[in-house]
């Protein structure tokens, strides 16, 4: 029998639980995935002790939504979350998912299903394949993953401009309860993209029912996030009502000048309605949004950049009107011609942004995308950003507020009990940081710096990343509340 009882022992950090209270000075100790013990002065004898006096210990940060469906599978495309500090990412967001294929019907991707992967990649015939296939490669953090409709669409529906027939939103409804059955935590939508502008709201409604017969979780890039954001959030209500289902609206935004300050009317309606249903969101804490090029998008944006063109990869990090004025055309001309490709937009207003950021019930997620050649800074810097610059320099919100929502309060909706808090029993996803230098390094000049003040991350129990030393974990794993195991 070992002598040890436990497997580390962090000791004198300053404690933020999880739960929004004010943080406190304990040892926590862990012995396999667990934390085992939480308190003053601990007298476990560990195998290692990391002496924490004047660093703050979270829970692992939960990325509540992102586009790392094919991140997750390599721990180096792991490393923009771990170095932040995110130990759980959700996967399948706005629609986009790898599985199952949505190949068949074409022989392509339809855009935005290109911003997580190629036609090659896009290899899963059920969704309980490319779960498989994650579980073999030993996922780096762990992973809730959802099922995206736009994917269901392209592989059921012909004409992607319209709504779905019977015949096609059954198909779909198949295929999410297959999806659901093999490990999917829920569905998620994008309405606001061109294959899936045409369903209807008793299309999504069809799906979303049987994500509340499963106790899943549906999400939703909302039909509009302009000046129609009331009206989308109006069927958002109306779908969740209906259908009973926990239901998450997506990096809630306001975009283009015409539509600032409508989020004042925004958040009173989804907390009115929180008095009824399961109600959340969750907010990125940057001002310029990024996604495929859309005309509507640039329009309404102060400044766009290209993020990558598969035509002109040469492009990528080149604002559109200095493009525009090199090739000597009009802007949507060339917008055109630099597709297929991304961009980010600066089109959203600081109050908007720290009105929702401030709201309590919100909730963090980066929204970033892994395979934009000059990707968002939000990819490495979401969680330090809000962390320093919101609740250390801006005092927005309290450190303690600010880490409940990237922590406790996503766990809470996404029916994960065992993560995101500090306690006896609860997974040992942890990472120690400096409160002092906490910040985003990542830049719209430099997007790919990790994050100054993170000193080590577990995963699992298991030390996944230290700042300057290179390494590789498999600790992660699947969670799903609602699937296989």
């Amino acid at each position: 029998m070992s002598d040890y009882e436990c497997d580390l022992l962090i000791r004198g950090a300053e404690v933020f639980d999880g739960s929004g209270g004010a943080p406190f000075a304990a040892d926590v100790a862990v012995a396999g995935d667990r934390i085992v013990a939480v308190g003053p002065g601990l007298t476990l004898k560990a195998r290692e002790v990391i002496a924490a006096e004047g660093l703050a210990l979270a829970p692992g940060f939960i990325d509540v939504h992102t586009h790392d469906d094919m991140a997750v599978m390599a721990y180096d495309t792991s490393l923009p979350k771990l170095s932040q500090g995110v130990t759980t990412v959700v996967t399948g967001n706005c629609g986009i998912s790898l599985g199952p294929t949505p190949l068949g019907r074409r022989d392509t991707p339809v855009p935005p299903l290109d911003l997580i992967a190629t036609a090659e990649e896009y290899r899963y015939a059920t969704f309980g394949d490319f779960l498989t296939a994650l579980r073999d490669c030993g996922p780096a953090v762990n992973v809730v993953p959802l099922v995206g409709h736009t994917v269901l669409r392209a592989r059921a529906v012909d004409d992607l401009t319209g709504p779905a027939s019977a015949e096609e939103t059954e198909a779909m409804r198949r295929d999410v309860i297959a999806a659901l059955e093999q490990g999917a935590a829920g569905l998620s939508t994008g309405l606001a993209y061109p294959p899936a502008k045409g369903a209807t709201t008793d299309e999504v409604l069809a799906l979303v029912r049987e994500v509340a017969s499963f106790d899943a979780i549906w999400t939703t890039h909302m039909r509009d996030e302009r000046t129609g954001v009331v009206s989308a959030v109006a069927e958002t209500i109306d779908i969740a009502r209906r259908s009973g289902a926990r239901t998450l609206i997506s990096h809630h935004k306001c975009c283009g000048e015409a539509a600032f300050g409508l989020s004042r009317t925004t958040l009173a309606m989804i907390e009115e309605a929180r008095r009824e249903i399961r109600l959340d969101i969750d907010v990125y804490p940057y001002t310029a949004s990024s996604t495929v090029l859309i005309e509507s998008f640039a329009k309404d944006s102060r400044k766009v950049t290209v993020s990558w063109s598969d035509p002109h990869p040469e492009m990528a990090g080149r604002d559109l009107d200095e493009i525009t004025a090199d090739w000597g055309i009009a802007p949507m001309e060339a917008l055109a011609r630099l597709r297929p490709g991304g961009a980010i937009y600066h089109q959203m207003d600081d109050g908007d942004l720290e009105r929702i950021l401030a709201w309590p019930p919100s909730l963090v997620g980066s929204d970033g995308l892994p395979r934009d050649r000059r990707p968002h800074p939000r990819l490495w810097g979401a969680f330090p950003r809000v962390l320093g610059h919101y609740a250390r320099d801006q005092a927005l919100l309290t450190m303690s507020a600010a880490i409940a929502k990237m922590t406790g309060q996503t766990a809470d909706v996404l029916n994960l009990p065992d993560r995101g808090r500090i306690a006896a029993g609860a997974a040992a996803d942890l990472v120690l940081f400096d409160t002092s230098r906490i910040r985003d390094a990542a830049s719209f000049d430099e997007p790919t710096l990790p994050a100054d003040g993170i000193r080590a991350v577990l995963v699992n129990g298991t030390l996944a990343y230290e700042p300057d030393i290179s390494g590789a974990t498999q600790a992660g794993r699947i969670l799903s509340p609602t699937g296989a195991p």
